[in-house]
């Protein structure tokens, strides 16, 4: 039988707690969301003046990327370079940097997505929620 690495309780507050910190820290307001692998939302902050749509947006950038097992700026260049039939994937509706996987041991044991500022800030944001969990 294989076994992976999950993400506890403590593990979803700490990647948002690190990650609003980044956030307020750079005066963004954002909302950020944590999945498990599979993509089911463990955890989500809309941060007071987060544009409405963020607080979907966060949500759907997290389980593309932790259904993709890549972040999803990966998959927004890929469309942008022409596959835009990739488009039509299913279960990928944030398909926007911001979304970026947190890997374990080779392994995707969830995802960080972020939005509500620019896609590259979106990312800044969920990457410093994720090396405050993994100590990077």
């Amino acid at each position: 039988m294989n076994t992976k690495p999950c993400l506890t309780h403590d593990d979803v507050i700490t990647v948002l707690n690190a990650a609003k910190a980044e956030a307020l820290a750079n005066g963004w307001a954002v909302s950020i969301a944590v999945c498990d692998d599979g993509g089911h939302l463990l955890g989500h902050f809309r941060l007071d003046g987060a544009p409405p749509m963020s607080a979907r947006m966060a949500p759907a950038k997290a389980r593309t990327a932790a259904l993709a097992k890549r972040e999803t700026a990966v998959l927004e260049k890929m469309i942008n370079d022409g596959r835009t039939a990739f488009l039509s994937a299913p279960d990928l509706d944030g398909i926007l940097e911001g979304g970026v996987p947190i890997v374990v041991d080779g392994q995707v044991a969830g995802a960080v997505g972020v939005s509500g500022v620019k896609s590259i800030e979106d990312a800044q944001i969920a990457k410093a929620g994720i090396a405050a969990l993994l100590g990077a």
